[in-house]
């Protein structure tokens, strides 16, 4: 197959799941209708057993897809100061020990379709095995919302890094307030020592609650920065990448760290 053909593939497989729920709905023509369809499939689709042989066509498409948009490798970022490096672009391109994902309480994914959120960014390009992995995981945990401030690890599966770390961040109300703020802190602490207790040295993360829990960039930039920096002093073989997506959090992570 070529990668036409595997989109169309996988396409028709998510469609014939649900024939009640997508009946009358046509598949497009032109290829990025169809990329966005696929997506949208994607991410509306429920953490149910799947068909080993859709799972080798979409991972082939998913890694068709990565080096087309390219890898960029975490270790050869440079530092800005002492284990913390500065990275603006798509953070399902990083090559890294573990990207960080800004997951809700469900820690499922994002259900919306084609939603502009890292969650959705990081489960699509993943594939359809990480929820599968993550309602794993929380059967395996008793687990019914997740903990805001905690940490898990899966497998990254089709994204270039090997592990993502899941944390759920606060939703800030009208004003921030100092438990939002040791919530916060506690998200980046537990993906660090999370990662440290599996022996990952590179850890990129996303700007954690800055998107639809409100948290203003500028004061999470600065307790991210905080919490990391106390972190690596004690762990000098830990690098932490700050993705931004971005140009806000670029300005604001760039004068932070005087780079």
């Amino acid at each position: 197959m070529d990668q036409s053909e595997r989109r169309r593939f996988l396409i028709d497989s998510l469609l014939a799941e649900r024939p009640a729920d997508f009946a009358g709905l046509s598949v497009p023509e032109d290829e990025d209708s169809q990329r966005h369809l696929l997506r949208a499939l994607m991410n509306v689709r429920p953490p149910v057993s799947i068909d080993e042989g859709f799972l080798a066509v979409q991972d082939e498409y998913l890694q068709a897809e990565l080096q087309q948009k390219g890898v960029v490798d975490a270790e050869a970022l440079p530092e800005a100061e002492a284990g913390i490096a500065l990275w603006q672009g798509d953070i399902t391109r990083l090559k890294a020990d573990a990207v960080v994902n800004a997951a809700n309480s469900a820690l499922l994914g994002c259900f919306a379709p084609c939603h502009g959120c890292i969650d959705n960014a990081i489960h699509t390009f993943a594939g359809v095995q990480l929820r599968l992995e993550c309602a794993a995981l929380k059967k395996r945990e008793h687990i019914a919302e997740e903990r805001t401030g905690n940490a898990r690890l899966t497998p990254a599966f089709n994204l270039p890094a090997r592990f993502v770390l899941h944390t759920v961040g606060p939703i800030v109300g009208c004003c921030v307030t100092d438990e939002d703020r040791k919530l916060l802190t506690s998200c980046y602490r537990s993906c660090l020592e999370l990662a440290a207790q599996n022996g990952l040295r590179s850890v990129a993360f996303c700007c954690i609650s800055t998107g639809e829990f409100h948290f203003p960039n500028e004061e999470a930039a600065v307790i991210a920065l905080r919490t990391v920096r106390g972190f690596v002093k004690h762990h000098p073989g830990m690098k932490v990448i700050f993705n931004v997506f971005k140009e806000l959090d670029r300005k604001i992570y760039s004068r932070l760290l005087g780079c």
